[in-house]
């Protein structure tokens, strides 16, 4: 048990750095869904204990990630648009 927790969390640790490495030309809403479907699988693979958990976790982060990053860039562009005007 301890070797796939020691596996889970190197894996975890290799999926963040090509992640944050190939996020340098990405959206906000992209790397939030980058982001969401590795910490969903995550928890979903944790939780579940199979693939399928692992694959709807990943899912439902990606869409989590996504839209919690494009309303936080909507709002900003909003703002961004506001303060020009004044």
């Amino acid at each position: 048990m301890k070797k796939i927790g020691a596996i889970l969390v190197l894996c975890l640790l290799f999926s963040f750095s090509i992640i944050f490495n190939a996020s340098a030309e990405m959206t906000a809403t992209q790397k939030g869904a980058a982001g969401g479907a590795v910490v969903g699988a995550a928890a979903g693979g944790l939780l579940g204990g199979s693939r399928k958990a692992a694959l709807i976790g990943a899912g439902v982060g990606a869409l989590g990630g996504a839209l919690l990053n494009d309303a936080k860039d909507t709002k900003q562009t909003k703002e961004n648009e506001k303060g020009k005007e004044n």
